[in-house]
This record gives C-alpha cells, structure tokens and sequence, in this order.
C-alpha cells in the first residue's frame, strides 16, 4: 500500500518562504504523477502544482506560478515544494497525492486527481 507523507508545514511572515516534503513509501516513485493541493476553511481543495511521472513535466496554478516549484527526487522517494514569496492567501491545509496515470498533469492539478493522499500539513502565512 503506497503511503504518502508530507512535513515542512509551519508559520511564515507574508513574503517568507517554506519547503514542503511529501515522502513516498510502499511504491517506487518512478511509476507516479505526483500533485500539491491545498484547502483553505470553506474552500475547495485546489491543485497547487503537479509533475509527471515521466519526464518531470510541471503544471501550476496561476495564482502560484513564478512563487512555486515543485520538484521530485525518485532516488530519495521524496517530491518537494518550494514555496517562496508567499502571502496570507497561502494558508492552508497542503496534501501530497500520487496517480499512477497515466494522467496530465494538467488534469491532475484542476480535477484534484489521485490515488493516493496524504493526510496533510498547516501551513499559515500571517504577520
């Protein structure tokens, strides 16, 4: 059974930055898309960035491109998001998930696609 497990989450100053790990385990991540969503209270869950399985394509969403990266290490099981110049729109609730696809990572961002979840991490931009 995959497994997925996110940490980094915390406090931040509006402009400050953090990075989000989502750790894999129980499959090899060689063979998943792996997305970054987040819920705010009284929202919806969002796709924040997805990369392939593939050939490491990116997909984000526009309230986050050019302050997000999302990135996979497959030797360490480990895909992380790199949050930088964030603001208090940020706040969330972040989930790692992965599909086994073959999917775009396009579609697994706006549809919230995936097989696998993890079970989240706070994340609070506030000054």
């Amino acid at each position: 059974q995959v497994q997925l497990v996110e940490s980094g989450g915390g406090s931040v100053q509006p402009g400050g930055s953090l990075r989000l790990s989502c750790s894999v385990s129980g499959g090899t991540l060689d063979y998943y898309a792996i997305g970054w969503f987040r819920q705010a209270p009284g929202k919806e869950r969002e796709g924040v960035g997805c990369i392939s399985r593939a050939d490491g394509s990116t997909y984000y969403a526009g309230s986050v491109k050019g302050r997000f990266t999302i990135s996979r290490d497959n030797a360490k099981s480990t895909v992380y998001l790199q949050m930088d110049n964030m603001e208090p729109e940020d706040t969330a609730i972040y989930y790692c998930a992965a599909d086994r696809g073959p999917i775009d990572v396009g579609a697994m961002c706006v549809l919230a696609a995936g097989d696998y979840w993890g079970l989240g991490t706070q994340v609070t931009v506030s000054s």
